[in-house]
């Protein structure tokens, strides 16, 4: 996905008073110090987990300098990182991530899902906020190295994973609004178990008034603005007993993510060949999620539809409000689907819009849903090989 030498090539406002690009050190993970902790936390009962709330022994850092380039990485102890107040990731919000997870198979190994494609994303949202270039190969060949230091903390049930945050924020000290040629690379690893009960569907406010991203924006790259100017509309849907929101945009209300996931529907197709699976293209304010292309991808396949004997058609298409609520009045809208690294695949049950809701049929997640949902896990987990998508941490 993408081409590794526009991603790469230096972004606007990251020459400015750097040392020859050609001549700065690249990140360079054979160059791995490992400092190791003296003392390791107990583990905790998995029951206990909850999303982001518990961490590792160690954790990965790297910081890149205009003059010297990228240092030497290094696992150390997981601990507090010291930053100058004048750092423009706290100014500017000059700051990118990405969300993965490694799973334990039932041969023991530790897997990550599609990594590739969480690094190519990676070297987009660094280049599109004009950060200092990152080799995502590198960065993997460094998630696997902690993965592997850390193999005690991934939990051996099924639904559980250790949850690794790569993440490279801008540090240039001073106020001036201009790109960063500072910046460190973290890596956090943090045992988790599901991040909602899959079984329960959720609710959904559709909502309008606010967007979760704009044309010309970056809504197609994992960095942290897109998040905080959620959490209002999200805190307002909740007063109004909705879990989540589904994003419009434009006047035709079109459908884009339900909260920080990729949203699908299952729509019975009028020529009775089996079913539509149907989300919002990438046009650029649509995350293009690791999970989203592995359904889109298992709908189209025929092996996968031999398995589960359902007919899917995948479709990337425009849809609004009006096309959800007629579908629906039709029986024609059979499911929705939030989909995403920390869900894998969740179902909703209803959907908030102009003071009715949309209900979608059943009790629970649907037969699409629990295929796809089972299909992944089972990637996942290393319980069947497909299309190399689970990668050993070797």
């Amino acid at each position: 996905m993408g081409d590794r030498d526009s991603i790469a090539s230096t972004a606007p406002g990251q020459t400015g008073n750097s040392a020859n690009p050609t001549s700065l050190a690249a990140l360079d993970a054979s160059k791995l110090n490992i400092t190791l902790a003296k003392t390791l936390r107990p583990l905790q009962p998995i029951e206990t987990l909850r999303f982001g709330q518990t961490f590792s022994d160690h954790m990965i850092v790297a910081t890149h300098d205009p003059e010297i380039g990228w240092s030497a990485p290094e696992i150390k102890p997981y601990g507090p990182i010291a930053l100058d107040p004048a750092c423009s990731c706290f100014h500017y919000g000059g700051n990118v991530f990405e969300g993965m997870k490694a799973y334990l198979g039932p041969d023991g190994k530790a897997r990550l899902f599609r990594p590739d494609m969480n690094m190519r994303r990676l070297e987009r949202s660094c280049a599109r906020l004009a950060l200092p270039p990152i080799d995502g190969d590198v960065v993997l060949e460094l998630i696997k190295c902690l993965v592997n230091h850390e193999k005690r903390w991934i939990p051996k049930e099924s639904g559980y994973s250790l949850y690794l945050r790569p993440t490279v924020i801008a540090t240039r000290p001073g106020l001036g609004l201009t790109a960063s040629d500072h910046a460190i690379l973290y890596i956090l690893a943090s045992p988790t178990g599901p991040y909602f009960n899959a079984l329960k569907p959720i609710s959904l406010l559709a909502v309008s008034e606010n967007v979760r991203a704009w044309p010309g924006g970056t809504g197609g790259d994992k960095v942290a603005g897109n998040y905080s100017p959620g959490f209002l509309p999200q805190r307002a849907a909740a007063e109004k007993g909705y879990d989540q929101i589904l994003w419009l945009f434009g006047d035709d209300r079109r459908i884009t993510e339900a909260g920080a996931m990729n949203f699908f529907v299952v729509v019975k197709r009028d020529d009775g060949d089996g079913l539509d699976l149907i989300t919002t293209p990438l046009d650029g304010t649509i995350l293009p999620g690791v999970t989203r292309a592995s359904c889109l991808a298992l709908a189209g396949d025929p092996e996968f539809h031999k398995e589960t004997s359902v007919r899917l058609h995948p479709q990337e298409m425009v849809y609004t409000m009006s096309d959800l609520s007629k579908w629906s009045s039709e029986g024609k809208l059979l499911e929705a689907l939030a989909v995403g690294t920390a869900v894998i695949v969740g179902s909703c049950n209803r959907i908030g819009y102009e003071g009715e809701d949309i209900v979608i049929p059943g009790a629970g997640m649907g037969p699409v849903g629990t295929a796809l949902r089972r299909k992944i896990l089972d990637i996942q987990e290393g319980r069947t090989e497909w299309k190399g998508w689970a990668v050993v941490c070797a």
